[in-house]
């Protein structure tokens, strides 16, 4: 497959897994501190993702990583840990079926933020998908 499909494959594999990842969430969070489920999931993630380093021999490059990517890679994690902590709190108190279309609501502020940061196109069809996605998720959520 060239690359070009690649990338399909991978995130459509990423959707299905974090499926997943709300469905056996909302299973095993029950009774349990949202914030320790959160640091639970979150050994787990550190534990797989540094296996996948060491296997890929990945390890070889810190070494290269620039401070710029340092500071940008740093503070893409403390997002994730707030995205984390606020999702399980969510999921605990909610409905999944209610929580996923807000939580995926990053899909329309990823696009302006990318417009507004990485100068990236924001087309008419981008405007369009953009309220279609609110609707739906005011639909889901009311």
């Amino acid at each position: 497959m060239g690359v070009l499909v690649m990338w399909l494959v991978f995130a459509i594999l990423s959707s299905v897994f974090a499926a997943l990842t709300t469905i056996l969430a909302k299973m095993g969070i029950d009774g349990v501190n949202s914030h320790l489920a959160t640091a639970i999931r979150t050994v787990v993630v550190l534990l797989m993702s540094w296996g996948m380093v060491f296997l890929t021999n990945a390890h070889t490059g810190i070494g290269g990583i620039s401070k710029r990517s340092w500071l940008f890679l740093i503070l893409s994690g403390l997002a994730t840990g707030a995205s984390w902590l606020c999702y399980y709190r969510a999921l605990q108190l909610g409905e999944a079926s209610k929580v996923v279309p807000i939580d995926k609501l990053s899909v329309v502020i990823t696009l302006v933020l990318a417009f507004v940061f990485l100068h990236e196109r924001f087309t008419v069809k981008s405007f369009f998908g953009c309220v279609l996605i609110g609707a739906g998720t005011l639909l889901m959520v009311l």
